[in-house]
């Protein structure tokens, strides 16, 4: 019996047992801690590996049983990689690419959002349904027509087809729309043009500050999204050197030379990774809130 196996099967037990034991409250709470931890460790145990993998050798790697601690070829590991490819040009390009076409996301959407939650005008209801309509069309449908257009502004080979494309996507303005509906009260507004202020000093000095929980769930998830992304990378950008983290990663395993080296390969695949945890770790505080606004109505 495996070690995943055997967590399953007490993950089941603690399933059951919680499901059985609410009439017990201190079982059920238990045992719902239980599962809580259980699940954790599943999710938690392939990171801890990448992160182990990346310090040893890639005959270690691939010996039996495999390495399940901290190796000392991370040195060696770290050289091999930094000889094969230009990692902190690469994650340059990331962190350019993905900064910047979080900035624009946050700021046009958040725009678009409290427009729609605002204002009244002719044809709102229309625009809207065709804007939520859009949500519907699978991305692939659109990939061709997409690379058509991109072709004809010039901008292949160039960063601004990773970001300008994106920045007011559908789904962000409707996310920002739905907690301005449940967050922003019209009064607030009203009292703003009461005393005076203009409409763009309404939005940065008093609407804003409210839709920070909104900004942190919303940057987490085009943070994620356009870090890890693939295929746009891989269909615009021609010079190597331009490369983000993902066709980088692709580039280093896809080479057999270079790709051989598992260690390094791993090295690699966990120094992507960690901007993603900084990033969830600085706006945790209020990712959950902003997931869960307008949830409950009083």
């Amino acid at each position: 019996m495996t070690g995943m196996t055997l967590l399953l099967i007490v993950l089941a037990i603690c399933v059951i047992t919680y499901l059985f034991a609410r009439n017990n409250p201190l079982v059920a709470k238990i045992a719902l801690y239980l599962v809580l931890v259980l699940l954790s460790v599943v999710m938690i145990i392939p990171f801890y590996w990448m992160f182990v993998l990346a310090t040893h050798e890639t005959h270690v790697i691939y010996a039996f049983p495999p390495p399940f601690w901290f190796g000392a070829a991370i040195g060696d590991n770290y050289a091999f990689m930094s000889n094969a490819v230009n990692i902190y040009r690469h994650f340059g390009n990331s962190v350019l690419v993905t900064v910047v076409s979080t900035a624009l996301v946050l700021l046009f959407c958040s725009m678009g959002g409290y427009a729609f939650a605002t204002y009244r005008f002719p044809g709102q209801k229309v625009l809207f349904s065709i804007l939520l309509g859009t949500m519907m069309v699978p991305a692939l449908a659109s990939v061709v027509p997409w690379f058509i257009l991109i072709s004809q502004l010039g901008w292949i080979n160039h960063f601004e087809a990773l970001i300008i494309p994106g920045c007011a996507n559908a789904f962000g303005i409707f996310w920002m729309r739905q907690y301005c509906q449940n967050n922003v009260p019209v009064s607030l507004t009203e009292a703003a043009k009461i005393d005076g202020c203009s409409e763009w000093l309404i939005f940065f000095r008093v609407i804003a500050p409210i839709l920070i929980p909104a900004f942190s769930a919303l940057g987490i998830m085009q943070f994620v999204n356009t870090w890890n992304d693939y295929m746009v990378p891989m269909l615009v950008l021609r010079d190597t050197d331009m490369y983000t983290l993902p066709i980088m990663l692709s580039y280093l395993k896809g080479d057999q030379s270079r790709g051989s080296n598992v260690g390094a390969l791993m090295l690699a695949s966990a120094m992507s990774v960690l901007p993603l945890l900084a990033a969830f770790l600085c706006a945790s505080r209020f990712f959950m809130s902003g997931l869960t606004a307008g949830a409950i109505k009083e």
